[in-house]
């Protein structure tokens, strides 16, 4: 089954943020994660079990970003297809047709098996477990 799974969302105040859609959208909010390394912090925002979520993202002084996932809005969305086989042979029936993969299957710090392609606008298309 398909569904979409998350949307992230670059900001200047994650704190502002989280408590916008907490407060007005009755969102659940886990964990803050941060990379100290890449001085990037996160929060996964629910409307509950097995729904889509809202990652929130944000690293300081965010300034001239390389590449249209690191610009401030709306940064890729995610979209569940079940395996991590489905993963691998979506990347693949993909770069067979022409799409450019931004990032190759693999395990992210956090725990998930994506990859990550640009759709014909170059939005940023992760696929995931």
């Amino acid at each position: 089954m398909m569904r979409i799974e998350h949307i992230a969302i670059w900001t200047d105040d994650i704190e502002l943020l989280r408590t916008f859609y907490t407060r007005y959208f009755h969102m659940e909010c886990g964990d803050k994660y941060t990379n100290p390394s890449k001085r990037f912090m996160s929060y996964f925002l629910t409307f509950g079990k097995d729904k889509t979520r809202i990652e929130l993202m944000h690293i300081p002084d965010m300034e001239n970003p390389a590449n249209r996932g690191s610009l401030k809005g709306l940064a890729h969305f995610a979209i569940a297809v079940g395996s991590k086989e489905a993963v691998n042979a979506l990347t693949e029936r993909l770069r067979t047709d022409g799409y450019t993969i931004l990032g190759e299957p693999r395990m992210t710090g956090d725990g998930c098996y994506e990859s990550v392609v640009a759709d014909p606008e170059g939005n940023r298309v992760e696929i995931t477990v």
